[in-house]
């Protein structure tokens, strides 16, 4: 394991940050609860001893793409699975934390594990872990891990779940290749303290000799991926020097050193998905530069991620707006970064149909909200602040003072129910209504009927 930089120190022991709250629904997450600390140790030892011990699945995986950054993971990997997949490729994927249900983590070869894969790999695990330290996190990942081994797939696409260097998921010594997203302020307390500590973070996923695409980044951040891949001689891909990717005419064009790609626009909604799509086709290019335009293209134009500005056109809430004839759309965003890339999609979407916009907001604690309000600052939405179902949710208090100091004027609300309605409550044009704030808060909305759960 790499020694810390000199000028970077790192936080010690070990944590609970409520990055990744579980809802208790699923039998599975009631057992790892219960028999699974939830606090992190920033350390891959654990995952790296029950792995020898389960003979090492790991080293049995199809050719991996790794990916870490602050914002736009799940999309870059979201994206990259669609383009796998139109390519008549195979493709497991671990991503995290789920929205509704714990399957939604992992993937294999395209379909979501069954509930009895995953009892049945729980049952093995705990076996040979024999009552030894090991993290929900860590003992899902090495979950996820066997069962990839387990299933014949041509490509691996692993999210990492909170920083890199010392994610569970960081054992791998040679990926295919490794994609760095952009890298901002997220997880300070873990992470940081500033912009430099929480980008060599994240480049700890780059690997000696192996290719590693990245975004654009600040140049903090930059300047610390760069001294990674320099170090460990790894071939940097990044966007907007060697490659880039923009909108034109409605489209996405791509340019890589050696081809213009022209291709069909993201499926997902706004201008920062532009981003990240190129930044998954220039990673899938560099996984196999023979991938043809039409597979890049299909899988660009049919990515599904859900609660990534997704419209809502079922379930109860999305009832509501529609008897009031408004549109609802739904986020998972928490942090400034997030917030001004929303910022931008709300704007884009105001411009194609210009009525109000009300923000539906709930957050946890710890988070930067007087930051991500600050993003909506001169579009001055109505704002309605909530509160949700876990411990370390915000209180409408604490989002209320953030937002004041933000140059809003926000509003208060029980729950998201309640702010949906409140939010229609006007004499004026139907508005557009968007729920905000966060991962967990927008699994509450999904997780109220079974038409929107995640598939």
């Amino acid at each position: 394991m790499n020694a810390f930089p000199p000028d970077l120190t790192p936080d010690s022991g070990s944590f609970d940050p409520g990055h990744d709250p579980i809802r208790a629904s699923d039998a599975v997450i009631q057992r790892l609860r219960a028999n699974h600390p939830t606090l992190i140790d920033l350390t891959t030892g654990r995952v790296e001893r029950l792995l020898a011990a389960l003979g090492r699945p790991d080293l049995k995986l199809p050719p991996v793409i790794h990916v870490a950054g602050t914002n736009g993971k799940g999309s870059t990997v979201a994206f990259l699975r669609a383009i796998g997949e139109a390519a008549g490729l195979r493709v497991h994927a671990l991503t995290s934390p789920h929205l509704v249900r714990f399957a939604e983590r992992i993937r294999l070869a395209g379909k979501l594990i069954t509930d009895q894969q995953l009892t049945e790999l729980t049952e093995r695990i705990e076996a040979v872990n024999a009552g030894e330290p090991i993290s929900f996190f860590e003992i899902t990942t090495v979950l996820a891990f066997l069962a990839f081994a387990e299933t014949p797939a041509d490509l691996c696409v692993v999210e990492v779940g909170l920083g890199g260097r010392f994610d569970a998921t960081n054992i791998f010594a040679a990926p295919a290749v490794s994609v760095i997203t952009p890298v901002d302020y997220d997880h300070v307390e873990l992470l940081g303290p500033g912009l430099p500590k929480i980008a060599w973070e994240k480049a700890g996923i780059i690997k000696a000799g192996r290719p590693v695409v990245v975004a654009r980044q600040s140049d903090e951040a930059l300047e610390m991926i760069e001294r990674e891949a320099d170090d460990r001689m790894a071939p940097m891909l990044l966007m907007g020097r060697d490659f880039d990717a923009w909108e034109e005419r409605g489209r996405l064009l791509v340019q890589m050193p050696e081809r213009l790609l022209d291709l069909p626009a993201p499926s997902l909604f706004g201008g920062y998905q532009f981003a990240n799509a190129g930044l998954a086709v220039a990673a899938a290019l560099t996984f196999n530069r023979d991938l043809a335009d039409e597979d890049l293209g299909r899988g660009v134009a049919s990515t599904v991620w859900p609660a990534r500005m997704q419209r809502l056109t079922a379930g109860p809430l999305a009832a509501l707006a529609r008897a009031r004839g408004a549109d609802l759309w739904l986020d998972g965003g928490h942090n400034p970064h997030a917030g001004r890339a929303l910022a931008e999609a709300a704007s884009r979407l105001i411009d194609r149909d210009p009525r109000p916009l009300v923000l539906v907001t709930g957050m946890f604690a710890r988070k930067d909200a007087e930051g991500f309000f600050r993003a909506f600052a001169e579009m001055r939405p109505r704002l309605i602040v909530t509160t949700f179902d876990s411990p370390i949710a915000a209180g409408t208090d604490e989002l209320v003072e953030a937002a004041i100091r933000a140059g809003l004027q926000p509003e208060t609300s029980a729950n998201v129910a309640d702010g949906v309605a409140r939010a229609l409550e006007t004499d004026g044009p139907a508005p557009h209504v968007l729920i905000c704030g966060g991962l967990h808060f927008a699994g509450e909305v999904l997780a109220m009927s079974p038409e929107t759960w995640p598939s």
